[in-house]
């Protein structure tokens, strides 16, 4: 059974919780497959739920809390497609990647993410894993939806910091603005430069060039 609301399980210690996942009488009571014994670490339950959680869903690992979203709507995908769009008819060169899971250092171990959108040289993720390292990374840019906002807008800035990407672009569907987050710096970003929405936004090296958003 689909909920348009993300299923968040902080700190998970080995505790069975429910899920959308493998729940034929639906009645949300689904832990099939988690382990029912206690010590099972979060890694454990993390790789559970990415390897059963339906086609388009995203489970992702952040700051030690395993994050479950369903698929974005279609405004939301618009906007990514806008976004890619623009990239390469500035810089054929680059590849630009939707649904590619990166690395990045959490508070403590390690976090597994997956951008809206990831621009790296063509060819960085040329191998059979499954999560990649970040370092080819040029860019990272998420858009919000009303059930990820918090986490673009907080959490993930750190892992992204942290694994030095250059530029983390953030574009705040709710709050109508475009954040461009340049010079990682521990586990923030030096600079954090807002925009509205619908103004061109000057986006820093290595891209470096306008991006419109009008059509956002």
């Amino acid at each position: 059974m689909a909920t348009a609301e993300p299923i968040i399980m902080p700190g998970y210690q080995g505790e069975a919780f429910q899920g959308p996942f493998d729940d034929p009488d639906g009645d949300n009571d689904a832990t099939s497959g988690v382990p029912d014994h206690m010590g099972a670490s979060v890694q454990q339950v993390f790789e559970l739920f990415s390897a059963t959680a339906p086609k388009g869903w995203r489970v992702e690992l952040i700051e030690g809390e395993i994050c479950v979203t369903p698929p974005a709507n279609g405004e939301h995908e618009e906007i990514v497609s806008e976004l890619s769009g623009q990239i390469r008819d500035h810089d054929k060169g680059v590849g630009r990647y939707t649904g590619i899971g990166l690395n990045v250092p959490a508070a403590s171990d390690t976090g597994h993410v997956v951008p809206d959108l990831v621009i790296a040289p063509k060819g960085s993720f040329d191998d059979e894993e499954e999560w990649h390292d970040a370092s080819p990374v040029v860019l990272v840019a998420e858009v919000t939806s009303t059930s990820t906002a918090e986490r673009d807008r907080t959490k993930k800035i750190h892992g992204y910091a942290r694994a030095g990407i250059p530029v983390y672009l953030l574009i705040d569907r709710e709050e109508a603005e475009v954040t461009v987050f340049a010079e990682p710096s521990g586990d923030e970003y030096a600079q954090a430069h807002k925009h509205k929405l619908g103004l061109v936004v000057p986006l820093p090296a290595p891209l470096g060039f306008e991006l419109d958003t009008a059509e956002f």
